[in-house]
């Protein structure tokens, strides 16, 4: 297929271009092309359009669904159903498997220019961007295609789904090769890339902390020998760097000026019919945090006068009533410049501190924790309070569920990993209500879309048959002790 159809199919959002869930028509192989366009590209052409497209898709859904599901915003007014009551409709995870497969194509063909044009360092990048979109695919949704995916150009238009173990097994060998191809001998000669500026050294650094990443996720499973392995990439930082700064964070910065724009068109749309939760702002409150003012605004009496920060609860009854304002989103962090978080050094801080509370790794596992919060909160332009660990809530307390309460504050805003994260622990410890659907429970993953099960009928059962349904209570492999 010429580069002129593999753009016109993107843009239709066809299935059969993202994982050859339904036939392409033949016509479009017949569409007029220009015979003086170029039909090849070089390695860092898709570069910028992948890390921009996919972070602020993640950045969007952190606010459209971990936000609610997670207790950091609730939608208010709110009669009936919605996903901070657990109420997760059968469509919710279809923009993640189309972005996905959609910006997986793209991966793919950089992939394969790299190798094309001996650029070791765009194919560590590719094999890089390719693991971080295919763990974020995988987590939402279980056992998914990868092996036969994007591949309608080889003819396979109904794709075999690879188990969750294939996958992660995949991509964390994507990582390892990843890391060893980077070679700060030979520049990127293609561009320059948006989220490094071709810092080599940087990219390097990501791959490694995507690394740990997902061999913690993965970690209850004992056949993948995550703790040792971890243990080898922080122990041998030479051969294995990670991040130790928030400037060589994975954290895109939306410049506003086009095409590097908010996802937000209009800021306002971030703030409609929502509010802070209660949750999430009283944990901030009792910790005298600064990143409370940075999400948050004041709530109000009913008078309009400010009464401090006020969030109400998460799957709250419909029939009540409050007799305040509550405190609202700050639409600060959607107006350019803003950030769009991948991952961040405090979550490799906050890594650390676990390893090194189960005695993983021998180091202070407090001084990585109060790392993790300082970067966690300079990351949103806030200053540390002198006495902020003097706070009992706030200060480490030696526990795993002080760690990931800070962990979860942290992730604020990065796509689903507050989601992912719960799901791995339990923690931090959520409210329920009693209107609360799914017998009160967190769900664990998003239905597959209609399209697959209507195109890719027989694939789509087997991995449904393998899982042990598809609904949102099935718990991946990882999960699972």
């Amino acid at each position: 297929m010429t580069k002129f159809n593999k753009i016109l199919v993107l843009f239709l959002g066809l299935s059969c271009a993202g994982v050859a869930t339904t036939s392409c028509t033949d016509h479009l192989e017949e569409l007029n092309i220009d015979p003086n366009r170029v039909d090849k590209i070089n390695p860092g052409t898709l570069l910028n359009p992948i890390i921009y497209e996919m972070s602020t898709f993640g950045t969007s859904r952190a606010h459209a669904y971990t936000f609610e599901i997670m207790q950091d915003r609730v939608p208010f007014p709110s009669a009936a159903g919605g996903e901070h009551r657990y109420d997760v409709g059968t469509g919710a995870g279809n923009s993640t498997w189309n972005a996905s497969y959609r910006w997986l194509l793209n991966v793919k063909e950089m992939e394969q220019a790299a190798i094309a044009a001996e650029a070791p360092n765009y194919e560590a990048i590719a094999l890089t961007l390719k693991a971080w979109i295919y763990s974020n695919l995988t987590d939402a949704f279980g056992d998914v295609p990868m092996d036969e995916a994007v591949s309608a150009e080889e003819g396979i238009l109904k794709a075999k789904f690879n188990t969750q173990e294939e996958v992660y097994k995949a991509i964390l060998a994507d990582l390892e090769k990843a890391n060893s191809l980077y070679d700060e001998t030979k520049p990127m000669a293609y561009g320059m890339d948006i989220l490094y500026g071709n810092n080599i050294g940087n990219w390097q650094r990501f791959t490694n902390s995507l690394r740990l990443r997902l061999l913690l996720r993965v970690s209850k499973r004992e056949e993948m020998n995550s703790f040792s392995r971890m243990a080898e990439i922080i122990n041998n930082p030479a051969e294995n760097p990670v991040f130790t700064s928030s400037s060589q964070a994975a954290i895109l910065d939306i410049t506003g000026v086009d095409p590097n724009m908010s996802p937000w068109g209009r800021a306002s749309d971030y703030t409609l019919n929502t509010v802070g939760s209660e949750f999430i702002i009283d944990n901030l409150a009792e910790m005298n945090d600064p990143r409370l003012e940075k999400f948050y605004t004041p709530a109000k009496s009913n008078d309009g006068v400010e009464i401090g920060y006020k969030g109400i609860p998460g799957g709250y009854d419909p029939a009540q009533q409050f007799d305040f304002q509550p405190s609202g989103l700050n639409t600060d962090l959607v107006v350019a410049p803003m950030i769009s978080v991948i991952m961040s050094y405090a979550e490799v801080e906050f890594i650390k501190a676990e390893l090194a509370l189960k005695g993983v790794i021998s180091s202070d596992a407090q001084a990585h924790y109060q790392a993790g919060v300082e970067a966690a909160i300079a990351q949103w332009g806030a200053e540390v309070p002198a006495d902020y660990f003097e706070n009992p809530e706030a200060a480490y307390d030696g526990t795993f569920e002080r760690i990931m309460l800070q962990k979860y504050l942290a992730l604020y805003f990065n796509d689903y990993q507050q989601w992912f994260e719960y799901r791995r622990t339990g923690l931090p410890v959520l409210p329920k209500t009693a209107v609360m659907e799914n017998d009160q429970q967190v769900p664990v993953r998003f239905m597959y879309p209609e399209e697959v099960k209507i195109y890719n009928r027989d694939n789509y059962e087997a991995a449904v048959n393998r899982m042990g349904g598809d609904d949102i209570n099935v718990k991946s492999w990882w999960e699972k002790e």
